[in-house]
């Protein structure tokens, strides 16, 4: 089964310098029929405006570190028994984009653990392995039986992911157009897919495509 997230139908946040679109319920807003997906709780898509950001704030220590992150980088934090953090956009001019996403560990109590990432030399038209539970092949090592795949996506570009049985997908469209098994997905929308043996995508206009292979 294919299911539509239309962009349009997410959560919509506004502060002035934040433009958030939630996929699933997070902060003040609430929808019951989106809370997560499998493992995948939080999916949010924002817009920080020049300058601005996020002040420190706990997830229930702060290790010390510190970076930029840049377009085709990833960064991973593990937040565990307890850190604090801060994000803000360095640029004084420009706004950036993100993908802000929040897989649900197989288990409470971990030590906190930071990593960061560079893919932005992986070649287009083809899905590059981002994150993965063990860590394997300069991955990110997230603790989860989860993988995070995304792809450049050029107009043309015929892309397909096989799920083994009884894992599910779920497949985000950051930029462009795209089709997925025969259904056209714009930015900011996604599919769910349950009891499908395999995703099939054609780029449309073109973009960078985000997928989700849980157990």
């Amino acid at each position: 089964m294919l299911s539509i997230r239309k962009s349009a139908d997410r959560g919509a946040v506004k502060h002035g310098w934040l433009d958030a679109k939630h996929t699933f319920s997070f902060g003040d807003y609430f929808d019951p029929a989106h809370q997560s997906f499998r493992s995948l709780r939080v999916l949010n898509e924002d817009r920080i405006a020049a300058g601005q950001g996020f002040g420190t704030h706990p997830h229930r220590d702060s290790m010390g570190n510190g970076s930029v992150i840049g377009p085709g980088d990833w960064q991973m934090m593990s937040a565990g028994t307890g850190v604090q953090h801060s994000e803000f956009n360095p640029s004084p001019t420009e706004p950036i984009h993100l993908l802000q996403i929040w897989i649900v560990p197989d288990r409470k109590g971990y030590e906190p653990r930071y990593d960061q990432k560079s893919f932005a030399d992986k070649p287009a038209g083809a899905w590059a392995l981002i994150a993965s539970p063990d860590g394997s092949d300069g991955t990110l090592g997230i603790r989860q039986d989860a993988r995070i795949l995304a792809a450049n996506v050029r107009a043309g570009d015929a892309l397909r992911h096989e799920f083994a049985p009884g894992r599910a997908g779920w497949l985000q469209v950051a930029t462009g157009s795209v089709a997925v098994n025969g259904r056209r997905l714009d930015a900011g929308d996604a599919a769910a897919l349950e009891g499908e043996a395999s995703l099939e995508l054609l780029g449309i206009e073109g973009g960078q495509v985000v997928l989700f292979d849980l157990a």
